[in-house]
């Protein structure tokens, strides 16, 4: 199987998904926050933000996984994204959330896992470059990694969807 056949874009509720993890777009301290974050917490129940809060926060780029409690999906994953300010490490930060959920991914067993367009929120990485980073990242990862079979993406509109189509035309 082609390695661009195992990534699927979609519109929807991710906290509505049946797969092995979600992938939650967090802020430092893991206690929930607004947009995908406190959609997922919501969902969830009060069960993830007691997990939360033994995991002493997560540092931007690193990631922690927690059950799923009230999802369909069997775990979250935990990720910070860089705000956006156009600085230089701010590519390679945002590619090591990715990279650092997938390893998680593997180390755990997991087969399948649901990302949100990480920092494009309230965090203000432009849709475009970090589509590409989420995508190219992604790819270079299953290349190592061919146990993981199926990462979703999943775009909070119609605009965001059709940026990652066309990311995900122009790299494969």
């Amino acid at each position: 199987m082609s390695i661009w056949n195992k990534i699927h874009l979609k519109s929807c509720d991710i906290t509505l998904l049946e797969t092995d993890a979600i992938v939650n777009a967090a802020n430092n301290s893991l206690l929930g926050g607004a947009g995908v974050d406190g959609a997922i917490h919501k969902a969830a129940g009060p069960e993830l933000l007691e997990e939360c809060k033994t995991l002493n926060g997560c540092k931007t780029g690193e990631a922690k996984i927690t059950g799923g409690y009230n999802l369909k999906a069997k775990h979250v994953i935990h990720t910070v994204g860089p705000v956006f300010k156009n600085q230089g490490d701010e590519p390679q930060i945002l590619a090591d959330c990715y990279k650092n959920v997938l390893e998680l991914v593997v180390q755990n067993g997991l087969k399948s896992v649901a990302f949100p367009s990480i920092s494009t929120g309230a965090y203000g990485y432009p849709i475009e470059k970090a589509s590409y980073i989420a995508l190219n990242t992604t790819y270079k990862m299953l290349e190592k990694m061919p146990e993981i079979e199926e990462v979703i993406f999943v775009l909070f509109s119609d605009y965001d969807l059709s940026v990652y189509e066309a990311n995900l035309e122009n790299l494969s």
